[in-house]
């Protein structure tokens, strides 16, 4: 994880580093969500076509199968 600073102005505005901007291709009019759970505050682009982003994003991945080596090993727990 690379981390940045930036500073906040009087206005409470701030910047995005140029690096971030490129790495997500953020532009100007672009949309984020901040959210804060009291601890750590954490900055998420919003697309502009959320089901699109979402396409591929479990590629590789095998769900089912997790499921049942996990469920395997929960019986073997209960014996």
């Amino acid at each position: 994880m690379k981390t940045m600073q930036t500073t906040i102005s009087k206005r409470g505005q701030t910047v995005v580093p140029a690096a971030i901007r490129k790495r997500h291709r953020l532009s100007e009019g672009d949309r984020l969500v901040w959210m804060d759970d009291g601890d750590m505050i954490k900055i998420v682009p919003i697309p502009d076509d959320p089901v699109c982003a979402l396409k591929g994003i479990a590629r590789g991945e095998h769900p089912v199968e997790e499921l049942m080596k996990y469920r395997r090993k929960e019986r073997a727990h209960e014996r």
